[in-house]
């Protein structure tokens, strides 16, 4: 047993040293394999150094060689531009001697224009004097003399002359202003509804008038209290009447009758309920009122809190014509006359729209609707040109820019024309009749008619007692009467009439 592990440990010690050696014999034989390598990769890393340079320097002589012949080509350059300069230099040279000749040239000349000049002087004078000693005055008087007698010639000529230019210049003006009112006129047209002071409501049926009286009247105290309109209950079948002289008033009464109506509950809390709710929409539907208004003329930059306002105007009337309406109706109507006089159609338009917007301020605001107006506009940062466009509408302001006489225009033309305004029919003919007697009153006035709906007087004076001056004054005196006395929208034309007959018998 001994001997046999001693066997195995001497062929294991045997085979440890063979081992060893054939590792050893591997790694020599791996060694001389990589230093071969080695030294193929360093001959060619040699070689292809040896290229670049070559490639290197094969470059650099080509690059040389090209700055060579360009810098011997701008040698070149610099040698023919070198050889300019030296001529223009000649030339100058050349030309400054021209000059200096020419320059003592002209200087002789002019010395000896000079001379002259003074001998023809001299002889004008020696001319003068013997002429002033001979005519008997002097050249001042006889330049005098001379031009009173052809003002005198020519005075009358010259009077004619000047009446007919500014007669055809004033009929030239009057022509083009109204050709070009009545091109504006023609293209706009709306329809005008005269304003009441009361507003029917048609009830589904004839039991709902006791449901809106109640019990002892409370439910129509109520309605009547918080809504501040009168309701008409009469014998009319299944119609009601609301009255009152505020649109606004009278539109707040009717949301809130059809509001209860469709509840079917009408009692003092549900009607309270209702005016509340009523109010809010009411206030809505002002601003959508306001928001059409500037969409209509193409208005996008407004604020809402102008347009809030503007939409109050639709519940607001002037002589029966609904203010909104008219303001609508302004801004196209300007808009077209500043395009037709190459003015600024977008300021005239918003200065049309907004002319009475004071008007939809409550009355116990202190100013008049013009003041108001500026004021909020200011407030609400809207352009000034706008402003002074609006602010001379009634003549309060003067006229700064000239879209205020088209905005001014404007209104004239639209509360003016047949069916836009409606007075009462007694103060109508009042109106008329006071125009008339104020006319009358005045001495030399034979009669007086009031025309076309009382926007003009025609005056007839007696010739006699009347002259052409007269008449013009007597013009002006009637106007500023009517203007004291007389309140009246839009103007009146006062038309002074001085007819002269001469009469005789052939006998």
């Amino acid at each position: 047993m001994d001997l046999t592990w001693l066997i195995y440990g001497g062929l294991l010690f045997f085979g440890a040293i063979a081992g060893y050696f054939v590792r050893q014999s591997l790694a020599a034989r791996q060694a001389n394999s990589l230093e071969q390598k080695l030294k193929v990769q360093v001959e060619q890393a040699k070689n292809e150094a040896r290229e670049i340079i070559l490639q290197a320097k094969d470059k650099a002589a080509a690059l040389f060689e090209t700055v060579q012949k360009e810098e011997k080509e701008r040698k070149i350059q610099l040698s023919q531009l070198e050889q300019r300069l030296f001529k223009k230099d000649e030339d100058l040279a050349k030309q400054n001697k021209e000059l200096s000749v020419r320059e003592q040239s002209l200087k002789k000349e002019s010395e000896e224009l000079e001379e002259v000049k003074t001998d023809v002087g001299k002889t004008r004078d020696r001319a003068l004097t013997q002429l002033e000693k001979i005519a008997g005055f002097t050249t001042k008087e006889a330049r005098e003399q001379l031009l009173k007698q052809i003002e005198d010639e020519n005075h009358k000529e010259l009077a004619l002359v000047l009446q007919k230019l500014e007669k055809e210049r004033r009929e030239e003006i009057e022509k083009k202003g109204l050709d070009v009112i009545t091109t504006a006129l023609q293209r706009y047209a709306r329809s005008h509804i005269s304003e009441l002071t009361t507003t029917s409501f048609l009830l589904p049926s004839e039991e709902l008038k006791g449901k809106i009286i109640g019990r002892e009247g409370r439910n129509i105290r109520t309605l009547e209290r918080l809504t501040g309109a009168e309701i008409i209950i009469d014998e009319s079948p299944e119609i009601i009447t609301i009255s009152s002289f505020d649109p606004m008033r009278r539109e707040l009464t009717k949301m809130v009758l059809e509001k209860l109506i469709k509840d079917g509950r009408i009692q003092p809390a549900k009607i309270e309920e209702k005016v509340e709710e009523s109010r809010q929409e009411l206030n809505k539907r002002i601003l959508e009122l306001g928001e059409a208004a500037a969409y209509e003329l193409g208005i996008v930059d407004l604020p809402k809190e102008i347009l809030q306002i503007l939409g109050r105007l639709h519940f607001r009337t002037s002589y029966g014509q609904n203010v909104l309406a008219h303001s609508v109706e302004m801004a196209h109507i300007a808009g077209m006359l500043a395009v037709e006089l190459n003015l600024n159609g977008e300021v005239a338009k918003k200065g049309a729209l907004l002319h009475d917007l004071g008007k939809a301020i409550d009355h116990e605001v202190p100013g008049t609707h013009v003041e108001i107006g500026r004021r909020l506009l200011k407030k609400y940062g809207v352009d000034e040109r706008v402003i002074k466009a609006m602010e001379a509408h009634h003549e309060e302001y003067p006229y700064s820019i000239p879209e205020a006489f088209v905005v001014t225009t404007a209104d004239v033309l639209s509360g003016a024309r047949p069916g836009a305004r409606r007075d009462s029919l007694e103060h109508y003919f009042k109106r008329l009749t006071d125009l008339e007697k104020i006319a009358t009153t005045f001495p030399g006035v034979q009669t007086a008619y009031a025309l076309s709906a009382g926007r003009e007087i025609r005056v007839f004076v007696v010739p006699e007692k009347i002259d052409d001056f007269g008449a013009l004054q007597l013009a002006k005196e009637i106007a500023g009467r009517i203007q004291s006395e007389l309140k009246y929208p839009g103007e009146i034309k006062v038309n002074v009439i001085r007819e002269v007959r001469a009469v005789e018998y052939a006998r």
